[in-house]
């Protein structure tokens, strides 16, 4: 008997639906999409992407704060 709330993954969910979105946005490039594009169709802005870090793996921006 199957259960009455089946299994979700919303963090899974979202993953397959930007992969799709670079999938669909792939095929109507006519080369290769740099990486302004690519960012765009993820929905990533500046503010959004990973601090850098730097060669001892500290975090250059938690760096400068603390200066």
């Amino acid at each position: 008997m199957p259960p009455d709330d089946p299994l979700t993954d919303d963090a899974l969910q979202e993953e397959i639906e930007l992969v799709g979105a670079l999938v669909l946005e792939a095929s109507a490039s006519d080369g290769p999409m740099d990486q302004e594009h690519i960012d765009a169709v993820l929905g990533v802005g500046e503010g959004d992407a990973p601090a850098e870090s730097d060669a001892d793996g500290d975090d250059a921006t938690a760096e400068d704060a603390g200066s």
